[in-house]
């Protein structure tokens, strides 16, 4: 890449790159603001806004959507007649979990063995990173030959909506000819890859109540119905004996045509302890891209510290499912519902509330941009050519840009390839991975311009 003026600026910008970073690692950016202050995320807009204004972007805003979250919006003006391209992150991280499992603070950005940790780093402060030094790289290798909008989300790991909603409202702001989400990631580092499925989301919250109050476990357990065990037999009806998906009505069987996921690597990605199985059946590639899977979230319910003999009242979880492309979320809430309800025993009284949907997504692999994504990857990655593979994990505003904008062209990107371990404690981002991405966005940018 070195030969490459785009690449040589990216390189020369690194060190500016990483300082940022960590100013926008910093900020606690949780959209959940019964546990992390507004203020951080309100910083964090402002952190970006401020960016987007130094690089020249016209009719900066901090968009208030309907979910009570910001997104971000700015416009950078191209030549006249040119293409307008959506370039899309997302500010707002997921929670730090257990911050004294971090071998470092999540909100301090620190080097460790050749990588950046820190939560936000992959998903998706970094993102927002790779587009800034895109269009750096473009404006100094003799300006950017498109129209730019960027938009940067503040509730994306919540799955509440507001972008989605706010964009439906205004139908005219995020129009692009073409649309690079850059809060995907390779199938492993150095290899380019783009995603090309998403599987959608949906999010209940189950509440099992069987008694007016705890009850003394010796004077009445046996015959007094336990919510706790309720609501265990309910999470279990979940699951098939091989750990398989199974929600009444909903389909498990479909297969994922493009690249594989080997067995042994993914064991290795995913940190499965030696002589623990994988549950489900057909291939990696299947059950993580193309079939539902559901995850219990959390459980309420007496930590084992301190829990008295007693039989309990009530117990409530927060199930988690993901649907692959061809399922509708809204469907599979309505099945997952019905299921829990059907499934709880001794006539417990159950109460399901959903509290997050996302759509899946497919994209369009035909289109000019994946061959001027193509070209740009293999310069970026010499050796390399790009890869088609799904994510598990779901960006619901995928499908409602591709509902808004039919004729736009969809492409995701990212830096969240599996050693990030995105969502999980030390988070962390591949410095070469994002030096390479944004030489790729960079070179699509021109690429897609000429074509």
């Amino acid at each position: 890449m070195s030969s490459n003026p785009v690449a040589e600026t990216v390189a020369s910008l690194m060190p500016r790159a990483k300082a940022e970073l960590a100013e926008l690692v910093a900020f606690k950016s949780v959209a959940d603001f019964e546990q992390f202050p507004r203020s951080e995320s309100e910083g964090a807009a402002r952190w970006v806004a401020d960016a987007l204004r130094a690089e020249g972007f016209e009719d900066v805003a901090l968009l208030d959507t309907p979910d009570g979250t910001q997104s971000v919006y700015g416009h950078l003006p191209g030549p006249e007649g040119a293409r307008t391209v959506l370039l899309y992150a997302h500010y707002d991280v997921q929670p730090p979990l257990d911050e004294a499992a971090w071998a470092t603070p999540p909100f301090e950005l620190t080097e460790r063995d050749g990588r950046w940790y820190g939560r936000g780093a992959a998903d998706c402060k970094g993102g927002v990173i790779m587009h800034l030094l895109a269009l750096r790289a473009l404006k100094a290798a003799g300006g950017v030959p498109v129209h730019v909008k960027v938009i940067a989300e503040g509730s994306e790991e919540q799955g509440t909506g507001g972008l989605e909603r706010y964009a439906e409202q205004h139908p005219e702001l995020l129009r692009a000819d073409a649309i690079v989400i850059g809060d995907s990631g390779n199938f492993r580092v150095g290899l380019p890859t783009v995603t090309t499925a998403l599987r959608g989301m949906t999010m209940v919250r189950v509440q099992v109540d069987t008694l007016e109050g705890n009850l003394h476990s010796g004077q009445f357990g046996g015959a007094a119905p336990d919510a706790l065990a309720a609501l265990i037999r309910v999470l279990d009806s979940l699951r098939g004996e091989d750990g398989s998906t199974t929600v009444d009505g909903l389909s498990g069987e479909s297969a994922w045509e493009g690249l594989q996921y080997e067995e042994a690597q993914f064991r290795k990605d995913a940190k499965v302890l030696d002589g623990v199985g994988l549950i489900g059946s057909g291939t990696v590639a299947d059950r993580i891209w193309a079939r539902p899977a559901v995850t219990v979230i959390g459980i309420d319910c007496p930590p084992v510290l301190g829990a008295t003999p007693s039989v309990q009242a009530s117990a409530r979880a927060l199930i988690s499912l993901r649907v692959p492309p061809g399922v509708d979320a809204a469907e599979a809430t309505k099945l997952l519902q019905a299921h829990v309800e059907s499934h709880t025993p001794w006539g417990a009284r159950v109460r399901v509330e959903q509290v997050g949907q996302g759509q899946a997504f497919r994209a369009d692999t035909t289109s000019p941009a994946y061959q001027a994504m193509a070209d740009a990857m293999a310069v970026a990655y010499p050796g390399e050519e790009m890869q088609y593979a799904g994510q598990g994990g779901s960006i619901p505003l995928c499908n409602t840009l591709a509902s808004l904008y039919p004729d736009a062209e969809i492409l995701l990107i990212g830096l969240s390839e599996p050693e990030a371990q995105i969502h999980a404690v030390n988070e962390s981002v591949s410095p070469e991975e994002l030096e390479r991405l944004s030489v790729t966005e960079a070179l699509f940018l021109r690429n897609y311009a000429a074509g």
